[in-house]
């Protein structure tokens, strides 16, 4: 993890959360699933004035009503409180009861009209020979209110089938206009103003509606396991806040810059101005956006003024770019690393050599035969794998390092390498790890063996130094990093395992035929890069097959 010491912003404590339960109360109609909202009090503490599915905080009662409730065989102590919790919420707010005589019949309209919003339930349904009905209340997701806010929430999303012959009646205190809307329908109205929702309510109907039925959702949730956790992170998007779940491409940056979750880091790509991400660690994305780029080649400095700094993939030979990030050094280059050779990476290294004093040296590992002609690269010194290229300082305190591990990782090109700033676990990744997509092997300078393996002597250096986040040379900083390694590991060997069984079916096919198969997944407009990592897969599996060893 970053050093305290190099973090941009101070940092404060977030708000506790609370426990508390929801219930997404739902029903089959027509059109598809719909689900129960109501419109919170515009004088509300949290969310004033959005719509919200029923729920509400958790207390000692809940949990004390566990021999008053239906139980699954599966179901946790924790989920049932919870699902008691959000069966007294729905009935206090909106009248529904989810509760069974003791034959299994669910609550009548006459038992409804027994029942007082404003006294404890559990006591009324036992008075009545009502039993709660937990066991048909389902977890769908788990969410943590961000850590921005002032009031946060640690809040399971429940679901449960809509009992028949009851119609919600809002309590108009704390909820108003009780109304059943398809999730789509929701998500439409909201986008254009008419219906108020908060980011994780968007979130959760933007899954829901991929359900055709209550049976679906029902089925997906009988895991006993939330399908999703999420604490959602907030950043400034065109100057407006913009909040990610931990899948989504900025949130690792967010993670980084902000780690209690401050709204404090603009994620809009430019080229005009370096983003700092620690105070040793900067960012100039070059002007060369594209199809293989996205929004750029990502540069980066290490260091800082007391020790100087270390530039890593300068890019293009662009000499606006090359001129930006010699100014974001304060001209004080100690050295320049490429951490390959492909044109969007080294050809920016002699012309910002030339703009600095002292000529700092260029550094990486030059390019092999096999590399294409615009992929050309002799570097003033050959790196070493595990060499340590280090930065020193004085600071107030003491001395200052920061210290980069090189890492020879082969694969996307013969004389591709990784840095690891071990003081501050991040792995510069250059195109081995990419945010956004996955890097093409491009036989024969590729070789996709040697970048499985190379992934692998990525994990243990992150295991090593408890390395969480991946700085790419395109996209947003990762974060948890061992997991991203893991998950690219697995999605490339599952591919393979796609090619081999395409090759199975079809031995005499082409390329063409079996990129088309294979990549059936992903546009038609990228199977022709698609087929450079097709034939990276084919000439693996391949090597491999049996009596080839």
């Amino acid at each position: 993890m970053p050093r305290p010491s190099q973090l941009l912003h101070a940092q404060r404590e977030p708000a506790p959360t609370r426990p508390a339960a929801t219930v997404l109360l739902l029903r089959d109609a027509p059109a598809g699933v719909e689900v129960l909202m109501t419109r919170r009090s515009m004088t509300a503490s949290f969310a004033p004035g959005a719509y919200v599915f029923p729920g509400g905080g958790i207390d000692a009662a809940d949990a004390a009503a566990h021999a008053q409730a239906t139980r699954r065989p599966t179901q946790s102590d924790a989920h049932l409180t919870q699902a008691i919790a959000a069966i007294r919420e729905s009935f206090e707010e909106l009248g529904v009861l989810l509760a069974r005589h003791a034959d299994g019949t669910p609550a009548t309209a006459a038992d409804l009209a027994a029942l007082k919003r404003d006294a404890p339930l559990a006591a009324q349904c036992s008075a009545r020979g009502l039993t709660l009905a937990a066991a048909d209340v389902f977890v769908l997701a788990h969410w943590i209110t961000d850590r921005d806010l002032p009031r946060r929430f640690d809040v399971p999303f429940l679901v449960a089938r809509m009992p028949e012959g009851q119609t919600p009646v809002a309590d108009e205190a704390e909820q108003f206009e009780p109304v059943w809307v398809r999730p789509a329908d929701a998500l439409a109205r909201h986008a254009a103003g008419e219906f108020f929702i908060i980011f994780p309510t968007i979130r959760t109907l933007e899954r829901l509606q991929k359900h055709a039925t209550v049976d679906s959702v029902l089925a997906a949730c009988a895991c006993e396991q939330p399908l999703w956790t999420s604490c959602p992170r907030a950043g400034l998007l065109a100057g407006k806040e913009a909040r990610y779940m931990e899948h989504e491409m900025p949130y690792g940056e967010l993670h980084l810059v902000s780690p209690d979750g401050q709204i404090v880091h603009a994620l809009d790509w430019q080229c005009e101005r370096p983003v700092p991400l620690l105070k040793n660690v900067q960012r100039l994305t070059a002007p060369n956006p594209g199809f293989m780029t996205g929004p750029g080649t990502n540069s980066y400095l290490v260091g800082d003024p007391r020790t100087g700094y270390i530039a890593i993939d300068p890019g293009p030979a662009d000499a606006a770019h090359i001129e930006r990030l010699w100014r974001a050094a304060g001209g004080d280059i100690r050295a320049i690393v490429c951490t390959h050779s492909h044109p969007d990476h080294s050809p920016g290294a002699r012309p910002l050599q030339a703009l600095c004093t002292g000529k700092p040296p260029i550094l990486g590992l030059p390019s092999l035969p096999t590399a294409r002609a615009n992929s050309h690269f002799t570097p003033d010194r050959k790196l070493q794998n595990q060499e340590l290229l280090a930065l020193d300082g004085q600071a107030p305190d003491g001395k200052i390092t920061h210290s980069l591990r090189v890492i020879h990782t082969p694969g996307h090109a013969a004389n591709h390498l990784c840095l690891l700033l071990e003081e501050d676990g991040l792995l510069f990744s250059g195109d081995h790890i990419l945010n956004g997509s996955t890097t093409v092997i491009d036989p024969p300078d590729g070789d996709m063996t040697a970048y499985l393996e190379s992934l692998d002597v990525l994990d243990a250096a992150c295991a090593e130094h408890d390395a969480c986040f991946i700085l790419p040379a395109h996209g947003h900083v990762l974060g948890f990093a061992r997991q991203v390694i893991a998950q690219l590991k697995a999605h490339r060997l599952a591919r393979e395992a796609k090619v081999a069984a395409v090759m199975r079916a079809d031995p005499e096919g082409t390329m063409d035929d079996w990129v088309a198969k294979a990549y059936d997944d992903v546009p038609e407009r990228v199977w022709p890069v698609a087929k450079r990592s097709l034939l990276a897969h084919v000439e693996r599996i391949q090597a491999t097959a049996p009596g080839n060893d």
